[in-house]
């Protein structure tokens, strides 16, 4: 296959285009730098440019004629989608628009998106499965379910073959370690652990000790950048071949908590991870675990590395960039 990959100089996105190379498949990657990495930038020509610019995506499309596109090009921060959402609905929701506008008028049959496991809001029952009706309860998820109706509506106007993948939290890095998990700013838990027991920062927060969990705070369902890079091509393959348009989740079925994370960094790190206890964020769910059944059905996937290896890989990139 020939895939344009969108936000491919990105985290997710760089993982998907180095295993989409290593499968044997043409890479091209559009990207407008905004969050990603032109180093990350290593197995296919790179196309400059910002989704939301119609004209300059479709000259993409029309030059190099992918066969399908895996769409990463996001705004991702809850927090910060709260405080501005017009930046979300402008670049999630109008940037896919631009992007399925244009693979209409040239003709692109197909497309995986990157969705989440924000569109289920705070679900009433764990593990998660997509019956569970979808629910945002911020921007982020509410931009990201609406790009999932416009796959839908499109598909029934235009014959567009599409797939969500809704994931869980991305973890780890290559296991190469010359790509890896590089965000500013950076909010994501096992990186601010790391950057923590590094030194980088004085100390991890832990917001909320008294949840309903066997150690008091949240639990979340982490899975291998790797592994979610698989899940995307496999996701593709099948719409080429014919098969049924979908959201599905991506997950390891297994949740682990904050206390369980630092954890296992002080044991890879070899010392203390120097953390303090904070109330509460409003909004966060005690746990948050996928049920994974039906990208196994569908796709033939499952998540084949667990926590101990998405924290070891993710420390030897961080501990390369800190001796860098």
């Amino acid at each position: 296959m020939r895939i344009c990959v969108t936000g491919g100089a990105g985290y997710i996105g760089s993982h998907a285009c180095k295993a989409l190379a290593e499968a044997g498949h043409e890479v091209i990657v559009y990207d407008n730098l905004s969050t990603g990495h032109r180093r990350f930038v290593r197995w296919g020509p790179f196309c400059h440019g910002d989704i939301r610019d119609t004209v300059r995506f479709r000259a993409c499309l029309r030059e190099f004629r992918p066969d399908g596109i895996i769409h990463f090009a996001a705004s991702a921060y809850v927090g910060e989608s709260v405080m501005d959402p017009g930046k979300y609905f402008s670049n999630n929701v109008g940037g896919t628009l631009s992007i399925l506008e244009a693979m209409r008028d040239e003709g692109c049959p197909a497309i995986v998106v990157s969705g989440t496991c924000a569109v289920y809001g705070q679900p009433g029952a764990v593990p998660i499965a997509e019956t569970c009706p979808p629910n945002p309860i911020n921007p982020y998820g509410a931009s990201k379910l609406f790009m999932e109706r416009m796959l839908a509506d499109f598909a029934t106007a235009h014959s567009l073959r599409w797939m969500s993948l809704r994931y869980f939290n991305a973890a780890g890095s290559s296991a190469q370690g010359e790509i890896g998990e590089l965000h500013e700013p950076e909010t994501h838990l096992i990186p601010r652990v790391m950057f923590a027991a590094l030194g980088i920062i004085d100390a991890i927060d832990i917001f909320g000790t008294d949840y309903p969990t066997p150690d008091g705070t949240c639990v979340r369902d982490y899975i291998h950048v790797e592994d979610l890079a698989r899940a995307h091509i496999r996701a593709l393959e099948r719409l080429l071949a014919g098969g049924e348009n979908m959201a599905l989740n991506l997950g390891t079925e297994r949740g682990a908590s904050v206390r369980e994370i630092i954890q296992g960094v002080a044991e890879i790190a070899g010392r203390m991870v120097p953390c303090r206890d904070r109330e509460r964020r409003s909004g966060d769910p005690a746990i948050l675990v996928a049920d994974a059944a039906r990208a196994r059905e569908v796709l033939d996937w499952s998540a084949q590395k667990n926590l101990s290896s998405m924290l070891q890989d993710a420390w030897s990139f961080f501990a390369a960039q800190k001796g860098a």
